[in-house]
């Protein structure tokens, strides 16, 4: 009898709310195809897989591709470089919209809390191809705009490109230029979601501002943090290929080349599909390993997480 009221209800929510279920085909369609389907062809990790002969009659292998890739130095040299990159987005890029925010936050200027608003989240629209493109412009030894800034006060240019050392901070301040504005509207809109009667009873009590954005904002916006946070980890292990691959250039491959460009070279170039899909296999297992790791931290300290 239960069961049967159980039904019955969800099936009056369903068709109540029909128009928007309908709404969600399209993600839904997406990512069924797109991540559901396509799992099937994770089986090539433990085949030899030949085109000729297909997903099923190749033959099968075991753990032979993994062994190869563990026994990879190659391999270790781009899982350091991944985890390293994704280490600095962490610690740089992720707080980068939360302070954003909080200065936004505080702009009583309408028109120019727009502008601003508009001119940081254009970057994210852009493809990396064209942006890629404006960063090698502007860091160029003889015509770039820094470098000419260098020489204009008596500094020698700085080949940043090139230089092993420099090229993890242009990622990372790229990253930052590209994405930090997104994340500002997601941190902005948590933001206006605070009851501002809680300012009001602060001021009152003589807090000053940044006692009101320690106190009342920043807690204010904690789950959204958290919730973003176990998102962050979940891509540890991966780089955005079209973020390197358009920036990076033969003299900086020690710290430039990560899972992604890796997978390319030897999967499209070099045609080791097997090798490739083990690559992506152990990609997405240590994500999904961070990601539950890091949910279960975030619910232990009070927040919701993800589920």
């Amino acid at each position: 009898m239960m069961i049967q009221k159980r039904r019955r209800s969800l099936l009056h929510y369903l068709y109540r709310d029909r128009y928007l279920y309908l709404f969600l085909i399209p993600a839904v369609s997406y990512f069924f195809l797109f991540k559901y389907v396509t799992l099937f062809g994770e089986l090539i990790a433990f085949k030899d897989f030949r085109l000729v002969k297909g997903i099923w009659n190749s033959p099968w292998v075991g753990f032979k591709h993994f062994e190869a890739l563990f026994a990879s130095k190659d391999f270790w040299l781009v899982l350091r470089n991944t985890m390293l990159l994704n280490l600095y987005n962490l610690v740089f890029a992720f707080p980068a919209p939360i302070v954003l925010a909080l200065l936004l936050n505080e702009v009583r200027v309408n028109w120019f809390k727009r502008t601003v608003q508009n001119m940081m989240y254009l970057p994210f629209f852009i493809s990396w191809v064209v942006l890629g493109g404006i960063i090698v412009s502007l860091l160029s030894p003889s015509t770039g705009v820094v470098n000419a800034a260098l020489r204009s006060i008596g500094l020698e240019p700085v080949y940043f490109m090139t230089k092993t050392e420099w090229w993890p901070v242009v990622f990372s301040a790229s990253t930052i230029w590209q994405s930090a504005g997104w994340g500002t509207i997601i941190y902005m809109a948590a933001i206006t979601a605070i009851d501002p009667g809680l300012y009001e009873a602060a001021k009152m009590d003589g807090a000053s501002k940044m006692r009101q954005i320690w106190h009342i904002t920043l807690p204010g916006i904690r789950g959204t943090i958290a919730i973003l946070l176990v998102l962050q980890m979940g891509k540890m292990m991966d780089v955005g290929f079209e973020h390197v691959f358009n920036l990076q250039n033969p003299a900086v491959m020690s710290v430039s080349d990560v899972i992604s460009t890796y997978v390319y070279r030897i999967g499209l170039q070099n045609a080791q599909y097997s090798l490739a899909t083990a690559v992506g296999l152990f990609q997405g297992i240590i994500g999904l390993v961070l990601v539950l790791i890091v949910n279960k931290i975030v619910k232990k300290l009070g927040e919701g997480g993800l589920w």
